[in-house]
Parts: structure tokens; C-alpha cells; sequence
């Protein structure tokens, strides 16, 4: 090892870690990755959730509809595909009503399916017959506000079930993994890191596959060096960054893992050694965040008493 490249590889390495901590993004956080997913269309959470004003709610069809708009804002707030709509055939929806208690009045929020069953609820704060009718804008905003999040939960739930169903799925077996390899990087950059990903990623969760037709995902790396401003030293720097791009089996971008850091001018023009394996072992990590959010393959299913 050339003197400092010790130095280097353990900063570099921290750098990795913080960063890819910070610049992991993950994208349709309701795919299907299971081979039937054609059949099991009925079961699995929506490419959109109607959202229709609901009946007799707040004691008029303006206020009902104005509820419907802020209920949609807060769902799409929690990264849902709500839109405000009647329903119509195959929408999943969110119905939204009124029980009684002796307590007083409970609103419930019950996510409907395609074939009209319900699927799960969750219920809000009771309130009397007088408050429900006199609620101001900015109460519906917060009901709508404190119940967006944990009907995204019951979504994942959902989708969590349907999953366990499916033999197929990323809950029952381990995602195949086409990777692509690495390119752009100096010196022996590009085979010394997809060699290093190769070893670093497969695990119980996570195969890599030669196999296109047969791959839930594909990933590859690109690296871009750039010269940077000379140091306190004097010395030049360069400025490296390597992109860890995911994509599904549709070819659509599932989610990117960046790298970055500064690194004394030419340090990795020739062998990388055991600076590739610090950063593939890193990207490996984030890889497997970006999959696992993007299959919902972690989500846990729902409590008996959310059904």
C-alpha cells in the first residue's frame, strides 16, 4: 500500500457513510414486484386512492367536498396517490363516516377496495353531533393532517398482506439482481468496484443475476472526477462522485445512492484496492435500503383490530 493510502481509504470510507445516509432517494413506494402481479391487481394497495366527498359528514355538500380537497392534500403530503373524485369501478377509496358511540361521534376512515370490501380503518377523536357541524376550515385541515399518517400505514399494511399471499414476492424470496457494472472511473476504478459490489452485495435479501428477463431489479454505477481547487498545502484535489442507479423491471428508476468526496489529484489513477471495496461495501447497503422501501418487501402487516 503507497504511503497515505491507509489515511485515505478509512476518510473516504466515513465519507461514504455519511453521505450515501443523506443521498439515498427511492421513488413508487407501491410496487409490485411479484411475478403475479397481473392476478393479484385486486389485493394490492392503489395506483391512486379516490378520495369522495363524504355523505352527510358535515351537514352540507360544500363542506363535505371542501373535506374531501383537504383530506386529498393531506394524503398526497404523505407521498399517497390520492386524487378528490367520485368513486368508479377498480378505484380503491377512502371512505369516510361517521359512527356513534356513547361516547359521542367517532369519524372512521375505512379503505375500500375494488371489489368493495373493506380493507382496514382507523378511527378518529370523538366528538359531539354540535362540534362535527360547526367545525371551522382549519379543524378539518387538522383532522385530515393527524389521520393522513396512519392511513398510509394502513395502505403498507395492506400491501404487507398481499405480499405474504404471494409466493412470488420480495417478502417471500430474494430479490434477483441484475447489476451492469461500473463505468467512468480512472485507473482500474470500473472493474476493481463492480468486482468489490458483486462480492458485497448478496445476502439472504439480495441475489445477483446474470439473467435479464429473470432480474426484479437492475443497478449500475457511474463515476465522475472533476479537478478541484488546490488544498492549504498546495496540493491539488479532485472531486469524486459515484451515482448507484436502481432501476425495476420496467426499466423505471426505483431509486440513486451519490457518493462523494475530495481526494488528493491523481491517488486513484492507478489500483483502487481496498478504497473499492470501502465504497461498493457502502453502496451495497444503500442498494438494499432503495429496494427493500421501493418493494414495500418490509413492510408489516396489519393488527388484527385494523381490519
Amino acid at each position: 500500500m503507497m504511503p497515505g493510502r491507509r489515511a485515505l481509504r478509512a476518510f473516504f470510507g466515513i465519507a461514504l457513510m455519511t453521505g450515501l445516509a443523506a443521498c439515498v432517494s427511492v421513488s413508487k413506494p407501491f410496487y409490485d414486484p411479484g411475478k403475479e402481479g397481473k392476478r393479484l391487481v385486486a389485493n394490492l394497495p392503489p395506483p391512486r386512492l379516490a378520495v369522495p366527498p363524504p355523505d352527510a359528514l358535515l351537514g352540507d355538500q360544500k363542506s363535505s367536498l371542501d373535506f374531501a380537497h383537504v383530506m386529498t392534500q393531506a394524503l398526497v403530503s404523505q407521498s399517497l396517490p390520492a386524487v378528490t373524485k367520485p368513486t368508479s369501478k377498480g378505484d380503491w377509496w377512502l371512505k369516510v363516516a361517521l359512527e356513534k358511540t356513547q361516547a359521542g361521534l367517532v369519524s372512521r376512515y375505512t379503505i375500500i377496495a375494488p371489489d368493495g370490501k373493506a380493507r382496514g380503518h382507523i378511527d378518529g377523536p370523538v366528538l359531539n353531533e354540535s362540534r362535527w357541524k360547526g367545525l371551522s376550515e382549519a379543524a378539518r385541515r387538522q383532522f385530515a393532517m393527524e389521520a393522513a399518517p396512519r392511513i398510509a400505514s394502513l395502505l403498507t399494511g395492506i400491501k404487507a398482506e398481499a405480499m405474504m399471499a404471494d409466493p412470488s414476492s420480495l417478502k417471500r424470496r430474494a430479490a434477483k439482481i441484475q447489476f451492469l457494472g461500473v463505468q467512468g472511473a480512472p485507473g482500474d476504478g470500473d472493474i476493481s468496484l463492480s468486482r468489490a459490489f458483486m462480492t458485497s452485495l448478496p445476502d439472504q435479501y439480495d441475489q445477483i443475476t446474470t439473467k435479464k428477463e429473470t432480474a426484479d431489479f437492475t443497478v449500475y454505477g457511474r463515476v465522475k472526477m472533476t479537478d478541484g481547487p488546490k488544498g492549504t498545502t498546495g496540493k491539488s484535489s479532485q472531486h469524486i462522485e459515484i451515482i448507484w442507479h436502481v432501476r425495476d423491471k420496467a426499466g423505471k428508476e426505483a431509486g440513486a445512492a451519490t457518493q462523494l468526496h475530495d481526494v488528493p489529484a491523481g491517488s486513484l489513477d492507478r489500483a483502487w484496492g481496498d478504497i473499492a471495496l470501502a465504497a461498493a461495501q457502502e453502496a451495497a447497503g444503500a442498494v438494499r435500503q432503495i429496494i427493500s422501501a421501493y418493494s414495500g418487501r418490509n413492510y408489516q402487516p396489519l393488527p388484527k383490530n385494523a381490519h
